[in-house]
């Protein structure tokens, strides 16, 4: 099963979801116990896309702050088999046709971006680890110098985990206080003594600093960790994972 958050003339866009099956839609290898499951399932979406397993290529992920430029030449990297992954790597852009850049999460923030004047399309893994070193800002100064007006960027932010299931120790909250612009977006719930973060609208925050207009950026509310159709790394720690993806067709 999946959403598609974009299909245009230009690019095509969308996520995996939760389903009843072969290890329930899992995408990722990493979290699976059966390989030829996961395999399976990302044929199954290669062909519902109409694009072939070899025109994928996926990172091996560590809440970095990294992001790596994709050619044809690394077409099929990490598409079937996790050590042809990517390495250490949270967030992939290109400019070239035909090649399916792909994120996995299970309550951090997927990011897409897309600029049809330049043909740029790049996705981002953001974890409460990734935003904090805030690799959508970084990725974003990058593609900016590479000549993408911010005006012409578009955003979709993806499911992730609600502000309301989101809850961190002081340690966690003092790193996002730091940034100096998530203030407004945290509270501290007295009866757990804990508080809530909304990592969604602080990649926001990041991506609206950037200078993208806010009517360029959609974001998907649905929470990972109440819908059916999420996989919530808070509610089970050995879950699936989703698959981002962007193609430029």
């Amino acid at each position: 099963m999946v959403q598609l958050y974009m299909n245009n003339e230009h690019f095509l866009a969308g996520i995996t979801l939760q389903e009843n099956g072969e290890e329930s839609n899992n995408m990722a290898f990493y979290t699976s116990q059966n390989p030829q499951a996961v395999l399976q399932n990302r044929q199954q979406l290669a062909n519902a896309i109409g694009y072939s397993l070899q025109d994928f290529v996926c990172p091996q992920q560590t809440h970095s702050a990294n992001f790596q430029k994709i050619t044809v030449q690394h077409k099929g990297n990490g598409a079937e088999s996790q050590s042809s992954a990517i390495p250490q790597t949270d967030a992939l852009y290109t400019y070239e046709r035909g090649i399916v850049l792909s994120i996995f999460t299970a309550d951090c923030v997927p990011i897409i971006l897309t600029n049809a004047v330049t043909g740029l399309c790049a996705v981002i893994h953001s974890g409460w680890q990734g935003t904090v070193k805030e690799i959508t800002a970084k990725l974003l100064q990058q593609l900016i110098a590479e000549g993408n007006n911010p005006a012409d960027l578009h955003v979709q932010i993806g499911m992730a985990l609600s502000q309301q299931r989101f809850e961190v120790d002081t340690d966690v909250y003092e790193q996002f206080q730091a940034l100096g612009y998530a203030d407004d977006l945290m509270y501290f719930h007295e009866a757990t003594q804990k508080y809530h973060i909304d990592n969604q609208l602080t990649v926001q925050k990041q991506i609206l600093l950037a200078g993208v207009p806010l009517e360029n950026i959609q974001i998907d509310r649905t929470c990972t960790y109440d819908a059916a159709q999420g996989f919530s790394y808070r509610q089970q720690r050995d879950c699936g994972r989703h698959m981002i993806f962007v193609v430029r067709k």
